[in-house]
């Protein structure tokens, strides 16, 4: 069964998903917060088409009992980001669950700083690697999640009803899916088994399984002081710098020498099988998981030191420390044109990441009354937080005890198409609908898991999909869907 399931999953990645995702890589499809216009542009409209018109090719494609009552739909609400739907009945006699597959098609910027023979939208393969924006996060997932029902069904294996559900605006926090869920949740049914590949991978040599997400609040904060930019021998001196008040400001949330998050708001406390399963991991992984990442060098040689060199400390800041990150600035002219000006204003787009027990939306708006109330010198500052009213920011998740059935199958799948036991980690990044499901659905278990590997940099440069861990996380996929009691 094992090398059944394999052999078609591998196939299907050579001849239909590669091309799929080439063609995928050379659309700028980014998510509404990065395209204003994105309706008008279409380009979310074309990937969303793009990625459906390949599933209704499946059907009936491998044989009269392979996606056998595939039902396909685009869903649309007004003034939102479409999502695809597709249904396919149970194959497994008496089942009366739901597995639930989820990714997203909606794209990160392009940002700067990519190798000169590589670029966001275009697709190259190299050394294994399918280097392009929104392969590895999330494109392939859709593509992916078919292809594992398509092995089971070719060769025989029951299954339970399995429905994918496929958003485009994840990387803007999936504001709009919650109103999708509300309208979709009859059609899901009993949600038993959650499976999500848009996460990460702690190395490429076995399964790795996301035990924890952070939650996420950006927005921008902008410090005014000035109507326009005046000569800064007029005026400095008389007139606060704006950047000086931002500092302030950004003392009340951080500590500026150790990047420690002041307000206990932003904390929660740390379950003890956490700490634990990083200590595993670290076991594993050892420096491994601060030297996958693109370190600076000194003038001297050496290394940008990390904020921990203990590996288990290392993962528990990255997946359960609030941290700040200022992600883009405003208001500073390039060096090239830079005048002896005393800026209007400084603007700052921050990104907070949450741990996962902290609700999102409330801590978007403690963020805002503690950086508005009482400004220095009375300086006009306001801080807009992404999103909609009463949808602010994004809760982080913490995976459910594992029952005893997945977990037996996680790491047989993990043996079988790696080699090598399943482990667990982890992730700092953000996944909003697995909190909503979580609340929607709280039997089900989940599976998160991804191809974001060591190096493969979504959102920045250079990102890539390692093309054979893709192969075998679908294959892996597959053979725990089989095993769903």
């Amino acid at each position: 069964m094992n090398a059944n399931l394999a052999s078609t999953c591998h196939r299907m990645w050579d001849e239909q998903i590669i091309p799929a995702l080439q063609d995928y890589i050379a659309i700028p499809a980014k998510s509404p917060m990065f395209d204003k216009d994105w309706a008008a542009n279409g380009h979310i409209e074309r990937v969303v088409r793009d990625a459906a018109a390949w599933v209704e090719r499946q059907r009936g494609a491998h044989g009269p009992n392979v996606l056998h009552g595939l039902t396909l739909e685009v869903v649309r609400a007004p003034d939102r980001t479409p999502v695809i739907l597709f249904e396919l009945p149970a194959t497994k006699t008496g089942s009366t669950d739901t597995v639930l597959l989820y990714g997203h098609l909606d794209k990160q910027p392009e940002f700067s700083g990519w190798r000169n023979d590589l670029g966001p939208w275009t697709p190259k393969i190299v050394d294994g690697k399918l280097y392009g924006r929104g392969g590895a996060d999330d494109g392939y997932a859709i593509y992916a999640s078919l292809t594992a029902l398509i092995a089971l069904d070719k060769e025989g294996l029951p299954r339970p009803r399995c429905v994918g559900l496929i958003e485009t605006c994840e990387e803007s926090g999936s504001y709009d899916l919650p109103a999708y869920i509300d309208v979709l949740r009859p059609r899901f049914g009993n949600v038993s088994l959650v499976v999500c590949l848009d996460s990460g991978a702690g190395d490429y040599n076995q399964l790795w399984l996301t035990t924890s997400l952070r939650g996420n609040v950006t927005g921008t904060l902008k410090v005014e002081v000035l109507a326009e930019g005046v000569h800064s021998g007029d005026a400095s001196g008389i007139v606060p710098s704006s950047f000086r008040i931002m500092r302030q400001l950004m003392d009340r949330l951080e500590d500026a020498k150790t990047g420690a998050l002041l307000p206990e708001d932003f904390h929660c406390p740390i379950p003890e099988v956490r700490i634990q399963q990083a200590r595993d991991t670290a076991a594993v992984l050892g420096d491994a998981v601060y030297k996958r990442l693109p370190w600076a060098c000194g003038a001297d040689g050496g290394a940008v030191l990390p904020m921990s060199e203990d590996p288990a400390q290392v993962l528990i800041n990255g997946t359960w420390k609030p941290t700040l990150s200022v992600t883009g600035v405003d208001g500073m002219p390039p060096l090239s044109n830079a005048g002896n000006v005393l800026r209007p204003y400084t603007s700052f787009k921050l990104s907070l990441r949450l741990p996962p027990l902290v609700d999102g939306n409330a801590a978007a708006l403690k963020l805002k009354a503690l950086l508005e109330d009482n400004a220095p010198y009375n300086a006009k500052v306001t801080f807009e937080p992404d999103g909609r009213m009463g949808a602010y920011g994004a809760s982080g998740w913490n995976t459910p005890d594992l029952q005893p059935w997945l977990l037996t199958a996680l790491d047989d799948a993990s043996r079988a198409q790696f080699g090598a036991p399943v482990g667990f980690v982890g992730q700092g990044g953000t996944i909003p609908l697995m909190n909503l499901l979580q609340q929607g659905f709280p039997s089900a278990q989940m599976m998160v898991c991804g191809v974001l590997g060591p190096k493969s940099n979504a959102h920045g440069p250079n990102e890539f999909l390692h093309i054979d861990y893709g192969k075998r996380l679908t294959a892996t996929v597959a053979q725990v869907i089989a095993a769903h009691p």
